[in-house]
């Protein structure tokens, strides 16, 4: 293997952090390298020409799909952590389950046509598919971890024992043979929907991140952070929130951007002076924010608008404003942080020039502006992302710096499809748990019994569906949280006349919010390892940093207008405008910070007004503005008051000094 290609090997044989995952691939030496590598470059070419182009019948193309998926975790993904992560040639094992899988996609795509033209299974289709669904498991657990793979098999194990189960959660005798059916052979197990969504919009967009970055995206856009808030207080943090951020809209995961941009700013940070649980907690927040931030929001999102049947721009819409919020007040956290802690920015000397930034690498930005032209006029998100990918690639040959030739072209499509595995191997599986839930009515039965429970009340069974998203958000990837956690709770919220797109949006907020969320906070976790800080710090810190994200879903359950909803547009503009003002007194609040430091008083006075002003009532923002006000002219004050204290103080420390040299001659 030549210089170029262990260079490129050991570029994509990396750490790979995605949809709640951190996940080791193994280093293949030797002719493997490339095998696996060109393996990758094939998948990813057959499916931009399968979403964008070609014709297949869905059930055919999602296996075709899967297919590669599980093929490529077997190679690259070991099945044992402790195992060596350099290696010439794969395991016994792992060519064990890349027979198996070849054997079980190619028995149903050479016998599908004759199963959906007679609807008789032969016996044949019932041991292929249990192969089938034990392929899908261990590529699972090697890929998405063992918490999402325990999750779908406690599913899959109720469609067998639940006739044992006493009340109402028992079922009846299903068998193995309907069982496999539903999971295998229908379009609601695991190539239902869910998966069909990651061979698709998934796939492209991650793929298009992966363009980004290959053409330098990412060390223009930190370049570009550190030129436009570098030099303002606590400006590493305020860096991270816009780099993190905007990385985070482009691959939508948390985990991720902890991992990766994390490496940088999070020691720029603490090398700033900020606390090593703060800069982990500003890195987890920002990062996560990008699964809920327009225009490329986390794979969740296009979930939504397919079981919604709504265009993605609908949901596109409807995010901006929470986002706006969520990014401001952690924004806004930061600053507070560093006027506390007296945290300058950094030198003029050691910050990029904007303008030299931008003349350099700006063009970079074309394929950004692209793809959010082509969302915003109604065109599919598959175009979309098929003609971004492309325009990368022209845009970068504006420069010799930035150009993308066929070497760089062949990584970034080998490193979107590694980019998928873990996303696709859980959307894979949730396949199971989406297929049990309409195979047995659980969900059915879930949901009365909480309405029981919350007796009808539209603010409990909201505070249930929280409490559901964040515990199957622990350790399970934001996409398979949201799945689970809409099939069974979104129609609860619509019973209680919650239009279903609010509905979904509540369910999306939280299954996003559980990566910073403990007991298990996964971002926050990721960059707790890095920034060296205690794991409960940093995601405790997180919480409050991101505690919009968690308030403001309440308010657009019960008045949407803040999704762009119930109203004229001028009353969604003027209540944005009063929220983002609540937001800078709640994020007063929450840091402890205004003016100067504040009392308890004070601090409650600012989180009352925070919360009133978000919640969009003429009544309820006029007494919000009055207590930021009152705040404000008391903290005034009392600064002015210190000030001339310490004026004081000093002038009479000044004349003490003169009279005494006076003295002295």
């Amino acid at each position: 293997m030549n210089k170029n290609d262990r260079q490129l090997q050991a570029e994509m044989e990396n750490i790979v952090a995605d949809e709640g995952v951190v996940t080791r691939f193994r280093l293949y030496s030797g002719p493997m390298a490339k095998i696996v590598v060109a393996i990758a470059v094939i998948w990813a070419l057959f499916q931009i020409y399968v979403s964008s182009f070609g014709i297949m019948d869905a059930v055919k193309a999602r296996a075709w799909f899967f297919g590669f998926l599980a093929v490529l975790i077997f190679l690259w993904i070991p099945a044992r952590k402790n195992e060596g992560k350099t290696r010439r040639l794969p395991t016994v094992w792992d060519w064990i389950c890349v027979v198996a899988t070849i054997m079980a996609i190619g028995f149903l795509l050479f016998n599908y046509d004759d199963y959906v033209e007679t609807g008789v299974h032969i016996q044949a289709d019932y041991w292929f598919g249990g192969l089938g669904i034990l392929i899908a498991f261990e590529a699972a657990r090697r890929a998405a971890g063992n918490v999402m793979t325990i999750l779908a098999a406690l599913f899959l194990l109720y469609n067998f024992f639940g006739q044992y189960l006493p009340g109402t959660f028992g079922i009846g005798n299903l068998g193995y043979e309907r069982v496999v059916d539903t999971m295998w052979w229908g379009a609601q197990g695991i190539f239902g929907t869910v998966i069909g969504v990651a061979a698709t919009y998934i796939f492209l967009f991650i793929l298009f991140g992966a363009f980004l970055r290959r053409s330098g995206f990412i060390d223009f856009i930190n370049d570009l952070a550190l030129a436009v808030a570098g030099r303002s207080a606590g400006g590493p943090a305020k860096v991270a929130v816009i780099g993190s951020g905007f990385m985070g809209m482009i691959n939508g995961s948390g985990v991720a951007n902890a991992s990766s941009v994390g490496n940088v700013t999070i020691p720029l940070m603490k090398k700033a002076g900020f606390k090593p649980h703060f800069a982990g907690a500003v890195e987890a927040v920002a990062g996560t924010g990008g699964v809920i931030a327009p225009p490329i929001m986390g794979a969740a999102s296009f979930v939504m608008a397919e079981s919604l049947g709504v265009p993605y721009r609908t949901i596109m819409l409807a995010a901006v404003i929470p986002a706006i919020f969520y990014f401001f007040m952690c924004f806004l956290s930061v600053h507070f942080e560093a006027k506390k802690l007296g945290i300058e920015g950094m030198p003029k000397n050691r910050l990029p020039n904007i303008w030299l930034v931008l003349k350099q690498r700006g063009h970079l930005l074309i394929p950004v502006v692209v793809i959010v032209a082509f969302l915003v006029s109604g065109t599919t998100p598959l175009y979309a992302a098929v003609w971004a990918m492309l325009s990368i690639v022209v845009v970068s040959w504006f420069r010799k710096e930035t150009r993308m030739g066929l070497r760089e072209i062949l990584e970034a499509l080998a490193e979107g499809a590694k980019g998928v595995l873990t996303v696709g191997a859980a959307c894979a599986i949730v396949g199971v748990i989406i297929g049990t839930i309409s195979l047995t009515s659980i969900g059915l039965t879930f949901g009365n019994n909480i309405l029981e429970l919350a007796g009808n009340h539209l603010f409990l069974i909201a505070f249930f569906t929280m409490i559901i998203c964040i515990i199957l958000g622990m350790g399970v990837p934001v996409t398979a949280s949201y799945v689970i956690t809409a099939t069974i709770a979104a129609p609860l919220l619509a019973k209680m006349g919650v239009p279903l797109l609010v509905a979904h949006m509540f369910a999306f907020f939280f299954a996003a919010l559980s990566d910073i969320t403990p007991p298990v906070a996964l971002a926050a976790m990721a960059s707790a390892g890095i920034a060296k800080a205690p794991f409960f710090k940093v995601a405790l810190t997180a919480v409050k940093l991101g505690a919009i994200g968690f308030i403001i879903p309440y308010f657009f359950l019960y008045n949407p207008l803040l999704l762009f909803m119930g109203g004229s547009m001028m009353n969604t503009i003027i209540a944005a405008i009063i929220g983002l003002i609540g937001v800078v007194a709640l994020s007063a609040g929450f840091a402890n910070w205004l003016l100067i430091k504040t009392n308890i008083v004070q601090r409650l006075m600012l989180i009352a007004a925070g919360l009133l002003m978000i919640d969009p009532h003429y009544v309820t923002d006029l007494i919000g503005f009055v207590l930021l006000v009152s705040v404000y002219i008391w903290q005034k004050k009392k600064r002015n008051n210190e000030d001339q204290s310490t004026g004081l103080e000093s002038n009479s420390f000044t004349a003490l000094t003169k009279n005494s040299g006076e003295d002295g001659r």
